[in-house]
This record gives structure tokens, sequence and C-alpha cells, in this order.
């Protein structure tokens, strides 16, 4: 382990920003995996970073409340042991709903469906669970629409309006609206249906 390598894994950190989640295998082709996983825990003791959980770190956001750092994301956390295993997950459920803002409740546990072996997580503020993924429906979906037919689904048809719409609208870019279009095809019927009124939408946008 050399100054060279340590001072590079801090400056691919710094440039991610605050935030940022990460595992020693975000820096292999940097160091090996132990001398990155040294060069890690060097960083914690330092107080420069902060360890989450076993194996994944993260470059805390300052609170805009307390004199301490903020929570992490957890989104951002699930996708880093996802990388750390090679695992494809996707949100399900509340945490969909809420990755995307359309709900304001803060689940107890963040679920995803996954590629790999049904796990669980314990990190200060929730549970991680990943879910052996056997729903087809998700399968062949970029993460973008996965996690918009999850959302709509756990919302319900009878409860999506047009503010619930408008909130969809101003998470997802005009491009991920026309990638689910084209994608979600094969889903739920309703779902469909609410992603080409959201396809509207966005044409109306673009065209004034």
């Amino acid at each position: 382990m050399n100054n060279e390598t340590a001072k590079k894994i801090r400056q691919r950190i710094y440039g991610h920003g605050r935030g940022w989640v990460f595992i020693a295998k975000d820096f292999l082709d940097i160091a090996s995996h132990e001398n990155a996983r040294k060069i890690l825990s060097r960083l914690t003791t330092a107080g420069t970073i902060r360890r989450l959980m076993h194996g994944v770190y993260d470059y805390p956001r300052p609170s805009t409340l307390f004199d301490a750092p903020a929570a992490p994301d957890p989104y951002a956390i699930a996708r880093a042991i996802a990388r750390a295993h090679g695992w494809t997950i996707m949100p399900t459920g509340d945490t969909a709903a809420n990755i995307l803002g359309l709900s304001t409740q803060i689940p107890a546990r963040y679920q995803y469906l996954s590629d790999g072996p049904t796990k669980h997580y314990e990190w200060d503020n929730g549970t991680l669970t990943f879910k052996h993924r056997t729903n087809k429906e998700t399968t062949k979906l970029s993460g973008g629409t996965a996690l918009l037919v999850q959302a709509l689904k756990n919302i319900g048809e009878s409860q999506i309006d047009n503010a619930v719409k408008n909130k969809i609208m101003a998470k997802l870019t005009p491009g991920e609206i026309k990638i689910a279009l084209r994608e979600a095809k094969y889903s739920t019927a309703w779902v469909y249906e609410i992603i080409k009124e959201l396809d509207v939408k966005r044409r109306d946008v673009c065209i004034e």
C-alpha cells in the first residue's frame, strides 16, 4: 500500500461527492481488494468516511438539522450491496413509491427484488430485505421502468390521480418515460395505460 494509491482512492471518493455509498470493489482498478479494504479502514478511523455495515461505507453528507452526519440513502446502500455480490435488484412496494416521491412514509423495511438469494441486512435506520425475484414481469425491464411499474402497482389503480402523475413526471426524465412506454407493454394492463398517459403528457410538455 502506498500513498499514491490512497490518494487516488480519496480522489475518487471526493469526485463522487457527499452521500456516495461504496465498497472495496469500486476501487479494484486502483488497488487490490485487500489494499482497498485497508485504505478504507484507515479513512474510517480518520473520520473521512463512515462504515455503514460490514464492507459498506459512505462519504457522509452533513445534516441540515443536527451537528452530525446525515443518514445515508437506503437505495444507495442497496445498490452498493448489489454491486458487491453481482446482483440485479429493483425496489418494490413502499420502497419503490418512496424513491419516486409518491409516498412520504419512511419504510421501516426497505424491500428489493433480487436475482440473488433472499437476504436481510440491518443498519442503524432500518432493514434492507432482498427477496429472490420470481416476478417475470420485471425481469426484462430497465431499472427506471421496473421502479415505475412497482411503484404504480403499490399505489393501486384507484389512487393514481393527476397529482400522482405530476410527481412521476417531476421524478422521471422524458427519456425514461419513453423507454418505459416501450418496455412495459406486457405489464399489467392498467399500469401500461397509466404509462401511456404519462407519455402523452411528456409529449405535450415537449411541444410547449
